[in-house]
């Protein structure tokens, strides 16, 4: 539910900009140049002002803590060394980076018109296990619970490669908002709403961040494309409650079902606004008195917990109740949810679940199509994963790990299950 730049050591995503419209393009080469100007510069640091200046543009610079900044962050790493490319276009560059104090980086490069750089980060990029036998060991390391599966998608459905309690549910955080994009593109598909309707920001249906739309003024208006794009994205929890909504729960809650989804706790599906409002407001009193009401009875408390004011609300640091107040699903649900969304064929749904591979970080050579979508909260992670090979084969690998007593140490155990899950998209696809 929350979207975290995560660190690890001395580890630190720099910046990565994000702007508002698609940058001129520019040479190939430039951002080429630009990636090894990287690699020769982390070889001589610190790196004056007046030479940064030449290679990052002053909204970056500035973004980073100016030279000083720059140095204190990059200067630990050590020398880097170049790594494969992981996937290019005539702005952006993914390349991985080997830092001689600190292992695997994915470095991600965006540049302007003028060639500088815009957008600068250095993630871990952890070596993935090369056998089911791997899997299966770090696995048991990552958290007290466990879900796992790596499936193939054929026209007749997932088919199971290999599973950790693949078909036991465990709670998603924002992966349920696969099932929000499959509500609204069927209601589309169906010609009851448009990828151009407009829907005006309601400032009762605003949650809290992660995302950014919460912090925009209410009557302004989006798409519902582009609500779909914030939500996928960067799991915009407004943009979420937004499309919840526009659709009907009721619609939400059918796609869960369609999709073979059937666990306990989802009836009525929750919006993001009113897990906070259970988790943060008059916590645990409210919650717990929720928790006990068979579904027909929870519709009107959630009427009234759409009351609350949002300033009301806030975020939690221990896990609360995830195995009772959540959204769930286990591995195969999500398998099942990601080839739903597959067999729509609508160019916005691919749009909107490629905009963000999660860190993955498969060759693009290899792996044209990734998709991904996440969710985290105190004591919940689960990374979701669908690619298509160059073969035009499609697999997918889901993990899901929680921990009801303790919040997970999501810096050290993402970039591992990131990790994990590229080797389990290889070992899938054969």
């Amino acid at each position: 539910m929350f979207r975290r730049i995560m660190t690890s050591g001395a580890i630190v995503a720099l910046v990565l900009g994000l702007a508002a419209a698609p940058a001129p393009a520019v040479p190939a080469a430039t951002v080429d140049s630009q990636y090894a100007w990287v690699l020769d510069v982390s070889t001589r640091l610190p790196a004056s002002a007046a030479e940064l200046q030449q290679h990052l543009d002053a909204t970056l610079l500035a973004a980073v803590g100016g030279a000083d900044g720059f140095n204190k962050v990059v200067q630990p790493l050590g020398a880097f060394t170049a790594g494969p490319v992981i996937s290019r276009s005539a702005t952006t560059l993914r390349r991985v980076v080997t830092a001689a104090n600190a292992g695997g980086l994915l470095a991600t490069l965006v540049v302007d018109g003028d060639g500088l750089l815009s957008g600068l980060s250095l993630t871990p990029y952890l070596p993935a296990p090369t056998s089911w036998a791997q899997v299966d060991a770090e696995l048991k390391n990552l958290a007290p619970r466990v879900s796992f599966a790596a499936a193939r998608v054929t026209p007749s459905g997932c088919t199971l490669t290999h599973g950790v309690n693949p078909g036991t549910a465990r709670p998603l955080g924002s992966a349920f908002k696969m099932y929000v994009l499959g509500a609204l593109a069927r209601t589309i598909a169906a010609g009851k709403l448009s990828w151009n309707t407009p829907l005006a920001l309601n400032p009762a249906w605003k949650s809290l961040p992660s995302g950014v739309l919460q912090d925009q003024p209410g009557g302004k208006v989006y798409t519902l494309a582009q609500y779909a794009d914030y939500m996928i994205s960067i799991s915009d929890n407004t943009a979420a409650d937004h499309l919840l909504h526009e659709v009907g729960r009721d619609q939400v809650g059918a796609q869960f079902a369609l999709w073979g989804n059937h666990a306990a706790g989802n009836d009525p599906v929750l919006s993001t606004r009113e897990l906070f409002a259970l988790r943060s407001w008059q916590y645990p009193l409210v919650a717990t008195a929720y928790a006990v009401l068979p579904p027909r009875l929870r519709g009107p408390a959630l009427t009234a917990l759409d009351r609350v004011p949002l300033t009301s609300l806030g975020a939690w640091a221990q896990p609360r109740m995830i195995s009772s107040l959540e959204w769930f699903g286990s591995p195969l649900d999500m398998c099942r949810a990601m080839a739903g969304l597959w067999s729509f064929k609508d160019p916005q749904v691919d749009t909107a679940m490629t905009l963000n591979d999660g860190g993955l970080g498969l060759p693009s050579a290899d792996y044209p199509t990734v998709w991904f979508k996440g969710g985290s909260e105190p004591g919940v992670l689960t990374l979701n994963y669908l690619a298509r090979a160059s073969d035009g084969s499609l697999v997918t690998a889901s993990l899901m790990l929680s921990d009801p007593a303790h919040p997970l140490d999501e810096a050290t155990v993402t970039p591992q299950a990131v990790a994990l899950l590229r080797g389990a998209l290889q070992l899938a696809a054969g």
